[in-house]
């Protein structure tokens, strides 16, 4: 499907077509659902951590204290994509590519409900690395 909007000049973030407000509706109470799961798993690993490091350093087992703070970044930061998300939505930037500022697709929203570039500037951004 190819991804129209409408333009209005006095509108700096215009609303892609495709996206209905049940669909932002639903997409807000995903990334909602994933602000939760992200906390509580920050919530979790955050209360075991004391007792496991210790337990686990004694077993000099430090590859998997490794894991539980790389696990614990990534929480972190994909509960600031969903932060972010969720602030785009209320100021109405929602959708819109950072880079491109065309919209992105609602395939990709669904499937990515924080992305904050459509497919094509998110492939140009990996080759970059």
């Amino acid at each position: 499907m190819v991804n129209h909007q409408i333009i209005d000049a006095r509108d700096p973030h215009p609303t892609p077509v495709d996206l209905t407000p049940e669909d932002l509706a639903a997409l807000r109470e995903n990334l909602r659902e994933q602000r939760l799961f992200r906390q509580e798993q920050l919530r979790e690993i955050t209360a075991a951590a004391p007792a496991r490091a210790e337990a686990l350093l004694q077993r000099q087992a430090a590859s998997q204290v490794e894991v539980s703070v790389k696990l614990a970044a990534s929480a972190r930061m994909v509960l600031a994509d969903v932060e972010a998300a969720l602030a785009r939505m209320d100021d109405g930037s929602y959708g819109h590519c950072h880079l491109c500022r065309r919209p992105i697709a609602r395939e990709r929203l669904e499937i990515v409900p924080q992305a904050r570039y459509c497919a094509r500037c998110q492939q140009v951004r990996e080759a970059g690395r």
